[in-house]
């Protein structure tokens, strides 16, 4: 029996057209997020600037693979110029839990006194908590100690901490497991 069949040979054009303009689009919407959390442009992802391989991006000095997440190029306590966060205008500090059980940046100064307002984004799938305070309330996970419960993936949330005594301070996941495998950060006032 000889079937002549029309049509077989089909363009795998839509396939792979398909798949490009899917990649383009995850990679448009990786450096949309990256600029809402680094606070940069955008487009530009390979080219001088903020973009996600550049100098303030994602992979690089300032970027989030770093350890120094969100603080790119913004003043420290003690270099000149530095101005503290205040309780009407704190100084806000983005920090990234995950992924995995590690913050970013593990370690963060301050000024005694100063008025800091967290962002704590988790990024990958684990839902996280940010703890922060005396570092012996910290550890032990004081009833009381501020902190910010759930944290989702891709979930950004606040909290605002005045550091009014000379420390130390800390700040800690308690979800379980998470302390225990490491999850923790120092917190250093300066006067």
């Amino acid at each position: 029996m000889n079937v002549e069949t029309q049509g077989t040979s089909r363009s795998a054009a839509p396939v792979w057209v398909a798949l490009v303009v899917a990649i383009v689009g995850l990679v448009v919407a990786t450096a949309a997020l990256t600029a809402t959390l680094v606070g940069g442009a955008p487009f530009g992802m390979m080219g001088a600037g903020r973009g996600m391989m550049s100098g303030g991006g994602m992979m690089s000095g300032g970027g989030m693979m770093s350890g120094a997440f969100g603080s790119g190029s913004v003043l420290q306590p003690g270099a000149s110029g530095f101005v503290p966060g205040t309780a009407a205008a704190p100084r806000i500090v983005r920090v990234i839990a995950g992924p995995g059980y590690a913050f970013s940046p593990s370690s963060i100064t301050v000024e005694r006194g100063e008025t800091v307002t967290f962002l704590v984004t988790t990024m990958g799938p684990i839902t996280h908590e940010f703890m922060v305070g005396p570092a012996a309330d910290v550890t032990t996970h004081t009833p009381g100690t501020p902190e910010i419960d759930g944290i989702g993936m891709m979930q950004t949330g606040s909290l605002t901490y005045t550091f009014d005594g000379s420390g130390p301070y800390a700040f800690a996941c308690h979800e379980p497991g998470h302390y225990e495998a490491g999850m923790a950060g120092t917190i250093t006032v300066v006067p």
